[in-house]
């Protein structure tokens, strides 16, 4: 494909990497190199951080479960709790973000707030929040409830904690500390504000007991295609991690994302689309590797997996015959139509039995799956990028570090020849490496109208 010359006015590429314990491939911890117990090992995670900050990568991403959601007789599953385990990571590195996954379904404003901004004190501006609903039944029954709320629902009480959220950290002014020793002044108790929230789901009084943090506030990024999904994010978030699985899907959405946040008067959001990643010095070393690991996936797990995901009954799915085609949103519209959608749209674009399917998804759930060559890696990424499918990529690498370790010594050195990364950092927050701007308070705006 033909390369087109860096230039200084070219949009930069996004890069994060998805930690997901020992890699996004079920049997990733199988491996020789692998260690069982790196889902609760700290070190491993930072690891992991240490390799992506030495490939300049954005940031780290830590996705989170209420419950156990996955079969642990046969796979680690997401354990530790994220803002915790991010703090250590912060504490290690010293220029690359942490994002976590905090739902909005069993959570309190004032705690992820609280949670947040101190995340982004500790780790002097490199915080992001990860908005999520949730809409498993284990989780829920967690938090005391027989039932999970309805799609509808979940994403109402979702928009309003959000609102809560950015309002109590923007509930001290950027000045409002002072620290005068001389004067005995320690804070202008002028500047700091209560919020006084008084909404359907929450009521809550404020202000954050602690200041304005590094980047105004955390970044806020949102996962979820739905429509509802989509409004919260075009109303709220600046990066959204997405799953599409082909160029004109990822495309469209990044249009309408981008339209819906115009009409709220907001800039474009960066769209970071899933990707995974099963790297070889040659195609056919590649697809080997993608095969063996999945023959090391036991089949009723993939089958079991993958009718979750559909939110039908396991006797449905015959490995040698395509999906069932009376396949409707799971639970009735109350399930993830995230990884639904996309896991659908693979089967059908491809006519793939279900056997051919897990195998197409590397024994996942609904994330674009690319096996090859760095090269080969490289110029997918590319396409995707300058063709406007996506402003960046959520790497979930097949194993963790050793695929990542792939990627950053063989597809980055490509990208950044290209001229669309970055050969080293430009500023020392989330907020800057992806150029995005630094929220102004709007309380100082309404202090002085």
């Amino acid at each position: 494909m033909s390369r087109l010359p860096a230039r200084a006015a070219r949009r930069r590429l996004h890069l994060n990497v998805n930690i997901l314990h020992s890699g996004f491939v079920p049997s990733a911890w199988r491996l020789d190199e692998a260690e069982p117990r790196a889902f609760v090992d700290v070190d491993h995670y930072v690891r992991v951080a240490r390799i992506a900050e030495a490939g300049k990568l954005d940031a780290v991403f830590l996705a989170d479960n209420a419950a156990i959601v996955d079969q642990i007789d046969f796979r680690p599953i997401t354990a530790l709790e994220p803002t915790v385990l991010l703090a250590s990571i912060a504490a290690a590195t010293t220029h690359i973000g942490v994002i976590g996954t905090a739902s909005t379904s069993y959570n309190e404003p004032y705690n992820i707030a609280r949670r947040f901004a101190t995340l982004d004190h500790v780790s002097n501006g490199r915080a992001g929040w990860n908005v999520v609903t949730t809409a498993d039944l284990p989780s829920a029954r967690n938090f005391g409830r027989d039932a999970v709320p309805n799609h509808a629902q979940r994403y109402e009480r979702a928009a309003e904690f959000t609102e809560v959220v950015k309002a109590l950290w923007d509930s001290w002014e950027d000045d409002a500390f002072v620290g005068d020793k001389a004067g005995g002044r320690f804070v202008d108790v002028e500047k700091v504000h209560a919020i006084a929230h008084r909404g359907r789901y929450f009521d809550v009084q404020g202000p954050l007991n602690l200041p304005r943090s590094p980047q105004g506030h955390p970044v806020v990024v949102q996962a979820g295609a739905s429509a509802d999904g989509r409004e919260l994010a075009a109303r709220h978030a600046e990066a959204v991690f997405s799953a599409s699985q082909s160029f004109e899907e990822s495309a469209a959405y990044r249009r309408d994302l981008n339209e819906r946040a115009a009409a709220y008067g907001r800039p474009p959001v960066k769209v970071l689309a899933g990707l995974t990643t099963i790297i070889g010095a040659t195609h056919s070393e590649a697809l080997r590797r993608r095969d063996e690991l999945v023959e090391q996936i036991p089949w009723r797990y993939s089958l079991n997996r993958l009718a979750g995901t559909l939110g039908i009954d396991v006797e449905r799915l015959t490995l040698d015959a395509p999906l069932p085609d009376d396949l409707a949103l799971p639970g009735g519209g109350n399930g993830n139509h995230t990884f639904f959608h996309a896991t659908l749209a693979e089967a059908r674009r491809h006519g793939h039995t279900v056997r051919e399917l897990i195998r197409a998804l590397a024994g996942g759930t609904g994330h674009r799956v690319i096996v090859g060559t760095p090269e080969q890696i490289a110029d997918d990424i590319e396409r995707w990028f300058d063709g406007g499918a996506a402003d960046g990529f959520n790497l979930m690498p097949d194993a963790l570090p050793g695929g990542l370790h792939d990627f950053v010594d063989g597809v980055v050195p490509i990208l950044q020849q290209r001229g669309i990364f970055r050969s080293e950092y430009e500023g020392t927050t989330l907020r800057e490496h992806l150029g995005l701007d630094r929220p102004p308070n709007p309380q100082r705006w309404r202090d002085s109208a």
